[in-house]
């Protein structure tokens, strides 16, 4: 006889939030890579590009520094929101159904 935590986890439901929750973080993941290693990827490639100013104070290299900053707490905003308003609700629903069972 299995027990109900045992049927939740294999239930569908359970699995589909398991699936939802690695494809949002491992897009969420590439996305930061590639703003990481692209910023590197530039810096190491186009140093003429890097060290050309905007202005008197700034070059292009500050701003796309700031630019690879913001983009991450960008990211870490959009899964918080994410998280917030569909995983966890989707959590306390499978949670619901296995209090429920008792």
């Amino acid at each position: 006889m299995k027990s109900k935590a045992h049927e939740l986890i294999e239930s569908p439901e359970f699995k589909k939030l398991v699936r939802t929750r690695w494809i949002v973080s491992f897009l969420l993941l590439f996305l930061l890579f590639a703003n990481y290693y692209g910023f590197i990827l530039i810096i190491a490639l186009k140093k003429e590009w890097v060290v050309e100013r905007i202005g008197q104070f700034a070059n292009f290299g500050l701003i796309a520094g700031a630019g690879v900053i913001v983009l991450s707490w960008i990211l870490t905003f959009i899964y918080v929101i994410w998280a917030n308003r569909v995983y966890d609700k989707e959590v306390d629903a499978l949670k619901s159904k296995l209090e429920g069972g008792r």
